[in-house]
């Protein structure tokens, strides 16, 4: 078996647990942090490299990468690393967590980190640069546009399109065949029942979900 020799990009909460679980994998191991930081040595107990040297010490016909950087300002900043590490000439490595129930025929797209207890349903699509937390379902033939964060115990439902650069917080259900526009931010235990615009946010209340554009809300 070939292991994967990775850099990860990030020094924060979501680079720890990368590195976490990544350390358990046979199939990886972490070899040093990058980041933007210039004046960070170390980190997590490897080396840390500046972003702009990384591929002088690192090059990407040796080691591969994680873009390992959270849902702020919609995904936007893991988004921009994503592009620029794929400018580097870096391959971006996807992590499945081996509990995870998926179908042969689902899609997988690069640079995705889907943790413990997902169930991916037949025929489903997730996009690249996609973060799964733990406990979600994904229904048949949905998608999940690139990135997109989706946390904790979240119901796709089935024949679910959901757009690129969106929110989806813990407890969340959607109904089924619907679209969820891109640039969304659905709060934690909202219930969507239709169809959203692009660069909306449903945020709940104590007795419903109301709506604004995502530029509203700080986020």
């Amino acid at each position: 078996m070939k292991v994967e020799k990775v850099v990860i990009f990030g020094t924060g909460t979501f680079a720890d647990i990368v590195k976490y679980y990544l350390d358990q994998d046979e199939r990886f191991e972490v070899v040093a942090f990058t980041s933007s930081e210039t004046t960070l040595k170390d980190y997590q107990g490897l080396v840390h490299v500046s972003f702009s040297e990384v591929s002088k010490i690192y090059p990407s016909s040796e080691y591969k990468m994680f873009i390992a950087v959270g849902y702020r300002k919609m995904n936007s900043i893991r988004e921009r690393f994503y592009n620029e590490a794929k400018g580097l000439g870096y391959s971006l490595i996807t992590y499945v967590h081996p509990n995870v129930v998926r179908w042969p025929n689902v899609v997988i797209g690069d640079n995705c980190f889907i943790f413990e207890d997902n169930t991916i349903q037949p025929f489903s699509k997730i996009g690249n640069n996609v973060v799964l937390w733990s406990g979600n379902h994904i229904g048949h033939h949905a998608s999940i546009g690139d990135h997109t964060f989706i946390s904790s115990h979240v119901v796709v439902s089935g024949q679910v399109n959901i757009g690129k650069n969106c929110f989806i917080g813990v407890n969340t259900s959607i109904r089924d065949t619907i679209d969820i526009g891109n640039r969304n931010l659905i709060g934690a235990g909202a219930i969507i029942m239709k169809t959203t615009k692009d660069n909306e946010a449903y945020v709940p209340t104590r007795t419903n979900s109301y709506h604004k554009t995502v530029d509203e809300i700080d986020f």
